[in-house]
């Protein structure tokens, strides 16, 4: 009975922690969001919908906001995942000698803290006296030469790259994971069947790889639509509101004390992380038989 008893007292106090420290604020900032909840007064009073009007009205930038970081999510999705994969499958198929060495080499920017990759790469895509562009100079490149986070056409692109860098090694062990779950009788058969690289990576390795495909592009999402850090440090929002995200506003407005009005930003979020997460687990989880 001990044995039996023991796991549920754990099982029980974890639930109520998560209660507590997840759940209930997470519905708290959904009520908040509700209300006129500010720095400037004590008195905290049901206003309904108004702040999600103010979010969704044409007279503020915060349509820009939530554009700019779908954009981002998309764009970093599509990119970590197809480097990852490539590097994944080189990694796991294609090279033999030094395999752990490249692996460490590609995963070392993952455990890089977010603000140091900020630092280092707002010095390099200086416009004047970065690095990137005194190579460019170097090699007669002289037309490639951007104002990477200065220009308004490129930040975004620029801070997309970055980012890209520093997180992709972390989707690519996840897809190694993955490859190597797949029994090598498979590979062995098609190959003896004639089938080609090509046609090997369409018929075994894609398809059973959509569970691993399923997980990083969940992450990747989720990390996506939340990100604030390497924004905040490469440009600040900046140039103007080019880059400015959901997290970033969020952050301006309770810098501000317009708490209702961040929080209200931040259950918009939620719901967008809430919907995505369920079409896309919908749609890569394969159908039960």
């Amino acid at each position: 009975m001990k044995n039996k008893i023991y796991p549920f007292y754990f099982t029980f106090g974890a639930l109520i922690l998560y209660l507590l420290f997840v759940v209930l604020p997470g519905f708290m900032g959904i009520a908040y969001s509700f209300t006129d909840w500010n720095s400037y007064s004590t008195k905290v009073n049901f206003v309904g919908l108004d702040n999600f009007r103010t979010i969704f009205s044409s007279e503020e930038n915060y349509l820009d906001y939530i554009r700019h970081t779908l954009f981002f999510t998309v764009n970093t999705i599509i990119l970590k995942t197809l480097i990852g994969l490539f590097l994944a499958v080189l990694l796991n198929h294609g090279v033999r000698r030094l395999t752990h060495l490249y692996r460490v080499i590609i995963y070392l920017p993952v455990v890089l803290p977010t603000i140091v990759v900020g630092l280092v790469f707002k010095s390099i895509l200086n416009p004047r006296t970065g690095l990137l562009n005194e190579f460019f100079r170097s090699v007669g490149l002289d037309s490639l030469t951007r104002k990477w986070l200065v220009d308004p056409d490129i930040a975004m692109l620029s801070v997309i790259g970055v980012d890209t860098w520093k997180g992709v090694g972390y989707i690519m062990v996840i897809l190694i994971a993955g490859l190597q779950t797949i029994p090598k009788e498979y590979y062995e058969a098609a190959e003896i069947d004639g089938a080609s690289p090509f046609g090997r990576f369409r018929h075994i390795t894609l398809p059973l790889l959509v569970p691993a495909l399923t997980v990083v592009t969940i992450l990747n999402l989720f990390y996506g639509l939340r990100v604030f850090d390497i924004i905040y440090v490469l440009t600040g929002g900046g140039p103007g509101y080019r880059t400015d995200v959901v997290f970033t506003a969020v952050f301006d407005e309770f810098s501000k004390g317009r708490y209702g009005v961040g929080t209200a930003l931040s259950s918009v979020l939620f719901i967008f992380m809430t919907v995505f997460g369920f079409f896309i687990v919908r749609k890569l989880t394969p159908a039960e038989a």
